[in-house]
């Protein structure tokens, strides 16, 4: 059986941890900064972890990881 293609954006967006949760970039800070609370934009500052539902999700189109 030949083997599963990791999707190309999904390898690009996420890293998996030690632990096999899934790390991604904070979302809302492309544009729009002017809109945003100094608060949001201390708080979005890295990565975060993703929650469980979305960890299930990403780890469809990451077969490997």
């Amino acid at each position: 059986m030949p083997k599963m293609k990791t999707k190309s954006g999904v390898k690009k967006r996420f890293k998996v941890t030690a632990t096999g949760k899934i790390k991604s970039a904070q979302a809302g800070k492309r544009h729009g900064m002017i809109k945003r609370t100094r608060k949001f934009i201390r708080d979005a500052r890295g990565t975060m972890v993703l929650s469980e539902p979305d960890t299930k999700i990403v780890k469809q189109f990451m077969p490997y990881g």
